[in-house]
């Protein structure tokens, strides 16, 4: 058979055998002695659907109580909590994770090795009981951290560890869409909030201005000024270290040891950011009046030190990035 086949090859009157391209070969040179250049059609998206959709006409039951569980959840997250300042970035990173996703599909579903079905089970048992736990208490941040748990079993079983090798940027960085507990805004802001207004008050005060702080209360003159929650940065902190993260996997290829190395830099940057904001408004308060400091001014201070932020970010990027080129560790 295999001299037969390579007879039929060498002969004159062969018909030409025409490659089949797998995606990644290079297109195969033509009688006139270029290369075609083939057709496609978004393989990323293609391949990500193609996987789905097989993975849907295997247990359709399954997958269906899966998007049953998932859908309501999301749909009460994002109308409760996505049009508010702490879950602005939400939106962005939802669609932006839907991308990834695609992305990363083909790669996911070369490598992948489902378990066996102890094993997935296993994995999806404790999301649903804290999905169930969460619908009894009617708490919203548990019952979405219990569907993004089930999401990623899900994954686990469809695809098995490899899998979630491949996926580990878009596992971590769908995180972001899960709200925040407000106990832990409280808890997490407040001694921040406290650094800011002593920071704001000594630097003042240094400069001559009638200024004093109690607590996270600002006094200059005859107005007083209260830190909020989100002069301390934590909302910017988490959008910002949501842009980051998605900068870094765009840029360098989700290399994770330079993803945690730039979101480290972020927090400082946030908060000295939002230090800058605290002392605008401070001083347009004592030289312009109340009115005008928490009018159009004071969104766009905020909005300004936010801009401010990100372009932080990408120039500590540059300047790391041209170091670990020079030192032979990173490529640009």
């Amino acid at each position: 058979m295999i001299a037969g086949i390579m007879n039929l090859s060498s002969s004159p009157h062969a018909m030409p055998v025409t490659p089949v391209d797998d995606g990644d070969a290079a297109p195969a040179p033509t009688a006139t002695g270029q290369r075609a250049t083939p057709v496609r059609q978004n393989p990323d998206l293609l391949a990500f659907a193609t996987l789905v959709w097989n993975r849907f006409r295997r247990n359709p039951i399954f997958w269906l109580g899966i998007i049953a569980l998932v859908a309501p959840t999301l749909y009460d997250v994002a109308s409760r909590g996505w049009g508010t300042d702490q879950a602005a970035h939400a939106p962005i990173v939802f669609a932006t994770a839907i991308w990834i996703f695609a992305r990363s599909a083909r790669r996911a579903a070369i490598v992948a090795v489902p378990p066996k079905a102890w094993a997935a089970a296993l994995a999806l048992a404790p999301p649903l009981l804290l999905y169930i736990a969460a619908r009894v208490t009617g708490l919203m941040e548990v019952r979405g951290l219990a569907a993004y748990l089930a999401v990623v079993a899900v994954l686990y079983a469809v695809g098995g560890a490899r899998t979630l090798g491949v996926l580990w940027f878009p596992i971590l960085y769908s995180i972001f869409l899960i709200p925040i507990p407000d106990t832990f805004v409280d808890i997490a802001t407040q001694p921040v909030k406290l650094g800011i207004s002593k920071a704001v008050v000594g630097l003042l005060s240094n400069l001559g201005l009638p200024v004093a702080t109690s607590g996270v209360s600002i006094y200059i003159g005859q107005f007083e000024l209260l830190i909020a929650a989100a002069c301390a940065g934590l909302n910017s902190l988490i959008s910002l270290t949501a842009i980051g993260s998605f900068y870094v996997y765009l840029r360098h290829n989700a290399s994770w040891r330079y993803t945690l190395l730039l979101i480290m830099m972020i927090f400082p940057i946030a908060v000295f950011a939002n230090f800058l904001r605290v002392m605008i408004l401070v001083l347009l308060t004592y030289y312009a009046g109340e009115a005008v400091a928490q009018g159009f001014l004071h969104e766009a201070a905020g909005l300004f030190m936010f801009v401010v932020s990100v372009l932080t970010i990408f120039l500590i990027d540059k300047v790391l990035t041209m170091i670990g080129t020079r030192m032979g560790w990173m490529t640009a």
